[in-house]
């Protein structure tokens, strides 16, 4: 049986304190594609700071993990911090989680 792995959400009370007691945190990243370049950028509603660009998905989610790691260890001062990203991929017609 799995156990279920406890997230807290980046921007709840208390996140800081949680992310540096060891808690994975949650940092939801909203993707868009710009169709004039036909390439993606995503920022979070989450986390300030973080928008990046990539020209596939794999090249963003890269990009994503790296930023968001960076942002977070810069905000919390901590090396320790695990982070689960969560992405959204959105466009006019519907949402994939």
């Amino acid at each position: 049986m799995q156990v279920p792995t406890i997230r807290y959400k980046v921007g709840w009370p208390g996140w800081k304190f949680a992310a540096r007691m060891g808690v994975p945190l949650l940092v939801r990243v909203r993707v868009h594609l710009d169709a004039e370049s036909k390439s993606y950028w995503a920022d979070s509603p989450d986390l300030d700071g973080l928008v990046v660009a990539g020209q596939d998905l794999d090249e963003l989610r890269s990009e994503v993990f790296a930023a968001a790691d960076e942002l977070l260890n810069l905000a919390i001062r901590s090396p320790r911090v695990r982070a689960t990203t969560e992405l959204l991929i959105r466009d006019e017609l519907h949402c994939v989680a």
